[in-house]
């Protein structure tokens, strides 16, 4: 006689064990929905909090920039308004500006004002190593330029140092002038400063308060499209 033994399982306990593992389940993507939103969330609000961030100092630094172009201006207009040591000052009313193509006498030299040729001499920043005529850079002068000019008895570090002023400031122009009594000489339309140095503060004086100042009788006149040499 012989006996057979038959494994069964129990639905119930099946069941219930499915059931359990489907509660597991349910519960675990519960958890990682809940982490995935807590973390999305954070990068959310760290992005948030960093853009704000960058948007408060671009504005921040936007005002600098605008504060300090705004106390440059000031500076410069209250350094227009003061008188420069030691600058001649001609009568605007004694200056002709007739254009002619005649040679024109000057009373000073540099000249300041008067008739000139048609043509200007570049000056946007122009450095000339050899004279330039005359009747031509009265004309740049006409346009609102400075005119720097210098003779032999001009240091070579002075002559590097205007040299690298003019070349970065429109409406300005250098050249030689042999005959012209101070080493150093700016003139503008009816101004005129000789200097010893090219570091003497009313240098940069000049420049602020001429390069097309108030004394300018054709403001925003071209600088370029004339004369080279």
């Amino acid at each position: 006689m012989s006996s057979r033994t038959t494994n069964s399982t129990d639905p119930q306990s099946r069941q219930a064990r499915i059931a359990e593992m489907r509660r597991a389940e349910k519960a675990r993507e519960r958890r990682v929905k809940a982490i995935t939103i807590t973390l999305s969330t954070a990068i959310v609000a760290g992005l948030v909090g960093f853009g704000a961030w960058v948007l408060i100092d671009q504005k921040q630094t936007e005002k600098r920039k605008q504060q300090a172009a705004e106390k440059l201006l000031k500076e410069q207009q209250e350094l227009r308004k003061q008188p420069i040591e030691g600058e001649t000052v001609a009568d605007a009313k004694t200056l002709g500006r007739n254009h002619v193509e005649t040679p024109v006498k000057y009373e000073t030299n540099p000249p300041v004002g008067g008739d000139h040729h048609p043509r200007w001499m570049n000056c946007n920043g122009d450095v000339y190593k050899s004279a330039v005529p005359e009747v031509n850079a009265v004309h740049s002068l006409e346009h609102g330029a400075v005119w720097v000019t210098y003779n032999e008895k001009a240091a070579p570090a002075d002559l590097e140092k205007l040299t690298a002023r003019v070349e970065k400031t429109p409406y300005t122009l250098m050249s030689p002038v042999k005959e012209q009594a101070g080493a150093i000489t700016l003139s503008a339309w009816g101004k005129q400063l000789t200097v010893q140095s090219a570091d003497d503060p009313r240098v940069a004086q000049f420049f602020t308060k001429y390069v097309q100042g108030e004394q300018t009788p054709e403001p925003g006149a071209a600088c370029t499209n004339g004369l080279t040499k």
